[in-house]
């Protein structure tokens, strides 16, 4: 307060010296006696030539006067650069219990959330049919013998069941191309897929009755731009007419497990897309045979893309029987939080093991086999049961269509309608023309010969999957999508999926660590990319430059959609690919990576100029740097340095991805430990100096980080100077000491720096900042506890590692499966870690170093939403191990008993059970964003920033997979161990929250089959998941134009509202100019959270209000006109009518809705 007085008197003291100047020269004006000779009435010169005169003068004053303000500017603005004021006009001080109190800019900031947006979380949800969480609470999982249908039973019935109401059989087939698999994606097309597609034109040509279904928009569209006009006019003719069907149109068969909701919308929304353009046609069912387990999310999305039904296959094998049993394999699949029945879709489960021709065509796969007419005798496929396949002919049609039709009505008795889906089909199948007429001419025999012969009582045909549904519906006598008189209605998801026995495929969870997170990192690039591009296009048409900005840069974003979509694969995302494999995939990735970092600087570069007249885009000469790069596929990202010297300030462009304004540390590379950080208008930042460490325990003498506290705007971009300066008040350097075994160990210190070291003793140790103290093992150096500010005592929260080992007998954990040794046991090592604390203003951190990993964990001294949680990175390096798992396991006081919750694709959290009727390994669960336990006071949620596996075994513990090396196949196909590890940094954040008192009676620790995240753990997902992007300017010769800070809103947006994507939309013209730049049109994509409102909300640094759902659009971007205002589906292919431009939207807690905008 001191040094704040000491400015303003000094201000003051200046102001009125100036004041007093001015008096002063007009006092002189008036009574220079030279001056007054010409008065009393004596004018020498007329009364004008005086006028003149003295407007001369008082020109002269106030040029003076400009130059008096102008010294006083300096003077106020040299007392600021010194360090003199902070933005708040105070210095970082210690408090009497050791924390740092740091100036803030003092904004005031509330936080108003309306009683009704609480009350979704605690409303009653509608009975379903079929929860998932009972099932699994129901079932023994005891694997009894079924006989032909193995993991079933035996099916019988009546032979006059068919007389009034005769069977309808469709026979659908399919090829299914992975996008990569055993060989790669372009790989698969050369040798493959080109030439199922070339097959099928001829040979769908040669009778309209055949048909066939096709997933997999990213091989389609591979074919299609190599195809000349005449094969794709065949080919839209094919679909068009119905002989080919496009089911679920996205660009791959998506994962289910590890994807994140981000993802699964875009690349859906690229095929789509893609469709619409190029053949003008509409997916109308879901098609998901491959996907390891199958999420909740999927139907709603499919739902919301207007897709009326929905077929899934890989189901543990009990849940398959039990619904087979009690046929409900066909049922209405709605959301758990869904209050009514709005997100509803039909969904088909497929009975049996596989999606193989001999377990679709009924329950004895040596009966299926013989009709599969590629396994005829002579080819290289034959059937495991030892009985080929025997072409069809007069002779013996008649007893091989009655051995089919007894198979395919054992199947429709496992279904309600007298409709049964045949499937016929394989991996890659129909390349080669022979297969083509293997296939469909022998089954059109077998149906002619069903057809004519009514005593039969069946009607055969080949079919599209949209041709069964609506035969589906039209047999209940409801429109398309309906649900069905009796047909049940399910809640929950389809994970842990085992296939046989105790096979869990629970290990892809965590397969390949170092690209699920590389995934997320190029998911965030790729929706900031989007976001700035569409702004920056929007401003460059409204201030009339388009021709001067790089709209081309829109070949960028769509080669980034196509890689991030392709690598959410079901082979890809999951680690199960062949290694030369997942180098293509690695490649990909980080050709996009650097593209969307280019269109993000371009962007950028535009948005910063507060002249635009004078911006210019020059290809070969960017404005900005990247605040990283990665040197090869498998390389962890290296920052950027930013160089200072004497001559001047160098710029920094930060970018916030978040939809919120933000408060929080920001950390750069400098070459200079003289560092002075100013905002745009000049006040500095305190700045936190820390080492950069090379090596345990040597600091780098070169490079330094330095760290300040920042608000930036929502979306937006903030300017900040950097200045290599002698030492200031406001450069505060960490503290560090470095803990050692004392075995021979030295610590080297770098100038400025200060470091200590001591040998370690086992007693606990502290770090703190106003909002957390954080306990930590004397002995492990890994966190014991956590003390909010508010709370009386500490928590408990133990972090270990632990390892699990493989199975000795013939299965072994592979890429797919988990099958553990047992429990795990502790991770130990003969040496003691390392362990560093550094201690500072701003941040304070305790780094483990160990063999197999390093465990960094940070606390950030600011107020909001940074402040309160624990980021914690681990880096992980077991290339040395055999095969072994690493797991991080969190042990608290929390009574959690047997249940746990982790969310499903960063949409929505599923409520899990442990069962001990199932082996360890079934009660692992994917974590793609989210982990939490709880209990009437507390719950602690692992926030993470890639999907890995998770669990909680005993009450109060909750663990996650960082890694898994294994050195051989798991039999699932693939042919190779995962021996490929790379070193991979896993970050989280640890949020650690208290029930509010009025709240801790009402809550039921079980509490159904939903749970939401409080809002402040929405906004902790979205600030790990979206790091502020540092990118500095590039030194210019002929110097920097002025730069401004650019905030695209013009107010907060309700702070449950999630921003999903502002993507630029295509041209839907097929003219090869308007392939590389988008058309005037935006699609918004708004996610509304549902919030748990019992949890303690904290003041998050921000103002934070919500709204019941609604939001004005016509005014919420700055500086922009809204010309349209379109809701459209999901996947933008459907359009409702345009709404006023003045109109709210309104969205319903979870829901997703998009919209067509047209901005300029």
């Amino acid at each position: 307060m001191k040094l704040k007085k000491q400015v303003t008197v000094c201000g003051g003291a200046i102001f009125c010296v100036a004041v007093f100047s001015l008096y002063l020269m007009l006092d002189r004006v008036q009574h220079d006696p030279a001056r007054r000779q010409n008065g009393g009435g004596n004018f020498p010169r007329s009364q004008i030539s005086v006028l003149q005169n003295r407007i001369e003068q008082l020109e002269q004053l106030l040029e003076e006067n400009h130059q008096i303000i102008s010294h006083i500017k300096d003077s106020v603005l040299e007392l600021t650069d010194t360090g003199a004021v902070s933005p708040s006009g105070q210095l970082p001080f210690r408090s009497a219990n050791g924390s740092w109190v740091l100036p803030f800019d003092g904004r005031p900031t509330f936080l108003s959330v309306k009683p009704q947006d609480c009350q979704f979380a605690q409303g009653r949800r509608g009975q379903t049919d079929l929860q998932m969480l009972d099932v699994y609470s129901l079932l023994k999982f005891d694997n009894v013998d079924g006989g032909v249908w193995k993991q079933g039973f035996e099916i019988t019935y009546e032979p006059g069941e068919w007389d009034n109401d005769p069977l309808q059989v469709f026979v659908v087939p399919h090829s299914h191309n992975d996008p990569g698999w055993i060989k790669t994606f372009d790989k698969y097309y050369t040798d493959q897929t080109q030439h199922i597609f070339n097959n099928m034109l001829v040979k769908l040509t040669e009778d309209p009755r055949r048909k066939f279904i096709w997933s997999e928009i990213s091989f389609f569209a591979k074919w299609w731009e190599s195809a000349d006009m005449h094969k794709q006019e065949a080919m839209r003719k094919l679909i068009l007419g119905g002989q080919l069907e496009m089911v679920t149109g996205g660009w791959v068969m998506s994962d289910e497990a590890n994807v994140h909701y981000f993802a699964m919308i875009d690349q859906l929304i690229e095929g789509h897309q893609w469709l619409e353009k190029n053949v003008g046609v509409t997916p109308r069912s879901g098609w998901a045979v491959d996907p390891f387990g199958h999420s909740a999310t999927m139907p709603y999305l499919l739902k919301r893309a207007n897709l009326t039904s929905m077929l899934i296959q890989r189901v543990h094998y009990s849940i398959k029987k039990h619904f087979a049993s009690s046929r409900s394999l066909e049922f209405m699949w709605r959301q758990a939080w869904d209050q009514k029945s709005s997100t509803d879709i039909f969904c088909h489960m497929m009975p049996f093991y596989s999606y193989d021709v001999p377990h679709t065509c009924g329950p004895d796969p040596k009966i299926c086999c013989q009709f599969d007419f590629k396994r005829l005798p002579g080819g290289r496929v034959n059937c495991p049961w030892k009985v080929p396949p025997r072409a069809v002919v007069e002779a013996n049609v008649a007893e091989r269509a009655h051995l089919l039709l007894d198979q395919y009505r054992k199947k429709s008795k496992l279904f309600r309608s007298k409709v049964v889906l045949v499937p016929l089909g394989d991996d890659f199948r129909y390349d080669k023309a022979l297969e083509w007429d293997q296939q469909y001419l022998n089954y059109q025999r077998l149906f002619d010969y069903m057809n004519s012969h009514p005593e039969m009582h069946v009607q055969a045909q080949f079919g599209t999957l949209t041709d069964y549904f609506t035969a589906v519906y039209k047999a209940n006598n409801v429109p398309q999508g309906a649900r069905p008189p009796d047909y049940p209605v399910l809640s929950g998801d389809f994970f842990a999926y085992a296939d046989r026995e105790d096979h869990y495929w629970s290990g892809y969870y965590t397969s390949r660590p170092f690209y699920k997170s590389m995934d997320r990192v190029l998911e965030s690039h790729l929706r900031g990319a989007e976001i700035l591009f569409s702004l920056a296009v929007a401003h460059a048409r409204h201030t009339g430059m388009e021709g001067r900005y790089p709209t081309s840069d829109y070949t960028l974003l769509t080669d980034a959609r196509r890689a991030v979509a392709l690598f959410q694969h079901h082979d890809a995302i999951t680690g199960t690919a062949k290694e030369n494999v997942v180098i293509d995939y690695g490649n990909r990735l980080l050709h996009s990576l650097q593209g969307l970092k280019r269109v993000i600087i371009n962007a950028a570069h535009f948005l910063v100029m507060k002249n635009k007249d004078v911006y210019r885009f020059y290809q070969t000469e960017p404005f900005l740097e990247t605040d990283d790069r990665r040197a090869t596929q498998d390389s962890l990202p290296q920052r950027t340095l930013i160089e200072l010297d004497q001559s001047g300030p160098r710029y920094l462009v930060l970018f916030n991805p978040v939809e919120q304004d933000r408060l929080c540390v920001v950390t750069v590379l400098v070459n200079s430990a003289r560092v002075r950080v100013l905002t745009e208008d000049g006040q500095t930042l305190p700045v936190q100096l820390s080492a950069q460490w090379s090596s345990a325990s040597q600091m780098s003498a070169e490079v330094f980080q330095a760290s300040f506290m920042v608000r930036l705007p929502a979306l937006g971009l903030a300017v900040f100077h950097l200045y290599d300066s002698a030492d200031t008040p406001m450069t505060l350097r960490s503290e560090t000491l470095l803990r050692l075994s004392g075995r021979g160990q030295t610590a080297h210190a770098v100038d400025p720096l200060p470091l200590r070291s001591q040998t370690a003793d086992p007693q606990p140790f502290y770090i703190a900042t106003q909002s957390l103290t954080l306990g930590f093992s004397g002995t492990t150096g890994l966190l014991e506890s956590i003390r909010r500010k508010d709370d009386p005592q500490e928590l408990k929260v133990q972090i270990q590692f632990v390892t699990y080992g493989t199975r000795s007998s013939k299965d072994k954990s592979g890429a797919y499966l988990f099958l553990p040794d047992g429990k795990a046991k502790p991770y130990s090592q003969k040496e003691p870690p390392v362990v560093r604390v550094v201690e500072g203003p701003l941040f304070s951190e305790v780094v483990s170093l160990y063999q197999h990993f390093q465990q960094t964990i940070c606390i950030h001294n600011v107020p909001g939403v940074d402040g309160l949680s624990l980021d914690v990175t681990t880096m992980v390096d077991i290339r040395e191990q055999s095969n072994k798992e690493l797991a991080m396991r969190l042990v608290t006081d929390i009574q959690s008993d047997d249940t746990f919750y982790t969310d499903l694709n960063g949409f929505q959290m599923q409520p899990r059970r442990r069962l001990l009727k199932l082996p360890l390994q079934a009660n692992f669960y994917p974590m793609p964003s989210q982990a939490y336990i709880q209990d009437s006071q507390h719950r602690l949620t692992l926030h993470s920033a890639q999907a890995l596996g998770a669990t909680s075994l005993e009450s109060g513990q909750l663990e996650v997979i960082l890694d898994r090396r294994l050195m051989q196949d798991d039999n699932r196909g693939l042919g190779q161990g995962l021996k490929d590890n790379k070193k991979t940094a896993n970050r989280f954040r640890l949020l650690l929250e208290s029930r509010s008192t009025a709240n801790e009676a009402t809550l039921v620790v079980d509490s159904g089959p939903t749970s939401f995240p409080s809002l402040l753990s929405h906004l902790t997902s979205a600030t790990l998941n979206h790091e502020v992007l540092a990118l500095p300017v590039l030194p210019k010769k002929r110097g920097i134009p002025p730069l401004h800070t650019f905030a695209p809103l013009t107010g907060a947006l309700p702070c449950d509202f999630h921003v999903i994507n502002l993507r630029s939309i295509q041209h839907q013209v097929t003219r090869n100019e308007d392939t590389h730049s988008p058309s005037p049109y935006t699609a918004l994509i708004l996610h509304r959270k549902g919030l748990d409102c019992g949890l303690e909300t904290p003041n998050p640094g921000f103002n934070c209000t919500t709204t019941e759902g609604q939001l004005g659009l016509s005014s919420l971007f700055r500086n922009l006109d809204l010309q349209l205002l379109q809701p459209v589906s999901l996947s933008l292919m459907y359009s409702s009518p345009p709404m006023a431009n003045d109109s709210s939207v309104s969205l319903e807690p979870m829901e997703i809705s998009a919209f067509r905008l047209k901005l300029r």
